[in-house]
């Protein structure tokens, strides 16, 4: 197995502890405009803005998404921002063995400034940050990831994704990286078929520990 030179880590859920607030807020969404799906909110976790517009927006509600993307961006500007339990230790770990890290992420960068806003230092502890603005693509598709080892100047083989969404999940496989999920936003037994390992936050440092060498 090829040294690890590079981690790659998507944002919520992975770093940040905020997906119990996304339910709530497309809850709201949800009740108020598919009244009829009970628990939609639920079964699009993980998905990027744009794929839940075209499946919850389209048609006759696709006028509707100025006014949800105002919404979103004033609930993003009042989130909390909380680092998953162990992230920070993990991070200066990978800092201390010279490993290279990057944010790769779908959100936007009137999100990121909510962000920055809570943790001034943020844009220190990485070496890139890719946002939904730097690529195309969004996940499954591979691209996301595969900018960012090019940026890094590292081939796939020698990163490995930290991710909590089926997607991003999948986009990590797909651009033949090894993958850690988190089960911070589904069930490990839903995420596991999709990963090398799952951990549940990162106090569980000797799971990986295998991954790293």
């Amino acid at each position: 197995m090829t040294k690890v030179k590079a981690v790659l880590f998507d944002l919520d859920g992975v770093i940040f502890d905020t997906e119990h607030q996304y339910s709530v807020f497309w809850g709201e969404q949800c009740r108020l405009f598919h009244p009829e799906d009970p628990g939609l909110e639920q079964r699009i976790k993980g998905q990027t803005l744009n794929q839940i517009y075209e499946q919850l927006f389209s048609g006759s509600l696709e006028p509707m998404r100025p006014v949800v993307t105002e919404r979103l961006n004033a609930f993003e500007a009042a989130m909390t921002f909380d680092y998953v339990p162990g992230f920070q230790d993990f991070l200066g770990l990978l800092h201390k063995d010279g490993i290279k890290t990057a944010v790769v992420t779908s959100s936007n960068r009137e999100k990121m400034k909510a962000v920055y806003k809570q943790h001034p230092d943020f844009t220190q502890l990485f070496d890139i940050i890719l946002t939904s603005d730097d690529f195309t693509g969004s996940k499954p598709d591979p691209s996301c990831y595969l900018t960012a080892a090019r940026q890094l100047n590292v081939t796939p083989d020698a990163c490995i994704v930290f991710e909590d969404s089926f997607n991003g999940l999948r986009a990590g496989k797909a651009a033949e990286m090894r993958v850690v999920g988190l089960s911070t936003t589904n069930p490990a037994t839903a995420i596991a078929p999709l990963c090398d390992v799952v951990i549940s936050d990162y106090h569980e440092l000797e799971k990986i520990d295998f991954l790293l060498k």
